[in-house]
């Protein structure tokens, strides 16, 4: 069976399967999900500065603790640096707002969201853009790494790591690193296994927090601009043989899609909104998915083709830093 923690760098240990927050509509349609995820199990919550939802993650937090359901240490709570964060002189300040927000003391993981940097509209916090363009910034997210380690000196952060960086960017951090990044966020599931950038953090010791497990194809129209094409990405859980396999196994098709990524060694931060839904999703640790299947779900890797969230924004995309070419 998959261990129910995965071991970072510095020996922290982190929930297996967490729980993912980004793209739930407005924060109060949260706010029940939260709490039967909590009831469920989860003790892992991914969020972002950016979901505008660390405020009712952190109320939930808050009442969870007053009423010693959990204590602080038995929970592992990760967020992220906005793309408009992304500059030594703005870090400090997206960080406590997000400290803020979720108040507490310190975060467990605070990963860089994104590695191209845009420009700020500072009485909004959002980022910049003209006529439908993303104003960028030049990349300087070396700098930025070193003032994420400042702030594990002082306490604030556990742990520090990226989040949609690729094999030369991570190079990059590691070169220059006081502090090895603990992890790497990227998408990963069925039609879209990302090998060769896993290897590579397994060759590193960095570990990995899959996004997207289930192949959220909602997310095309989220994420891709309406003057780009939307690719027809068939839903994985139709899939016929992971269908079969959920027969075999008598687990649901996404169970065995969150065990296949458990197997392999990852994280995952599946996200849903239904009740059902949450509770069988960390229903997984009863189960073995053998090698032979192992092997088949394996062959379903689609490779870029595959890929759901390319953040292929115009402006974005044309940055030397876009990571996804």
């Amino acid at each position: 069976m998959a261990n129910r923690t995965i071991t970072l760098n510095d020996g922290t240990e982190m929930p297996v399967l967490g729980f993912g927050t980004c793209q739930f509509g407005g924060p109060e349609t949260m706010i029940k999900p939260l709490q039967v995820a909590f009831e469920s199990g989860y003790r892992h919550f991914d969020t972002a500065y950016t979901y505008k939802n660390e405020k009712v993650l952190g109320k939930a937090i808050a009442g969870w603790i007053e009423r010693k359901l959990v204590e602080r240490k038995d929970l592992f709570i990760t967020t992220k640096l906005p793309m408009y964060g992304a500059h030594p002189e703005r870090v400090e300040k997206f960080f406590n707002s997000s400290l803020n927000n979720l108040g507490l003391d310190y975060v467990d993981l605070y990963l860089i969201h994104f590695p191209v940097p845009v420009k700020c509209m500072e009485k909004e916090d959002t980022y910049l853009e003209e006529k439908g363009v993303f104003l960028t910034e030049e990349t300087n997210y070396i700098e930025v790494w070193k003032i994420l380690e400042k702030m594990v000196d002082a306490g604030k952060i556990k742990n520090i790591g990226l989040s949609n960086f690729n094999i030369n960017q991570i190079t990059k951090v590691l070169k220059e690193a006081r502090i090895k990044p603990a992890n790497l966020q990227i998408e990963v599931h069925p039609y879209f296994q990302n090998n060769e950038l896993i290897e590579f953090c397994k060759k590193n010791g960095i570990s990995v927090v899959a996004y997207a497990p289930l192949g959220s194809p909602e997310l095309c129209i989220i994420f891709r601009i309406a003057s780009v094409p939307l690719r027809n990405i068939p839903c994985i859980m139709d899939d016929d043989i992971i269908i079969t396999l959920s027969k075999k196994y008598s687990k649901t098709p996404a169970q065995i899609i969150l065990r296949f990524t458990m197997q392999r060694g990852l994280a995952a931060i599946p996200k849903s909104k239904n009740a059902c839904h949450i509770k069988e999703n960390i229903d997984i640790f009863d189960f073995q998915l053998d090698e032979n299947d192992m092997s088949i779900l394996a062959s379903l890797d689609k490779g870029n083709e595959g890929r759901v969230c390319k953040l292929d924004f115009k402006g974005i995309l044309e940055h030397p830093e876009y990571p996804f070419n």
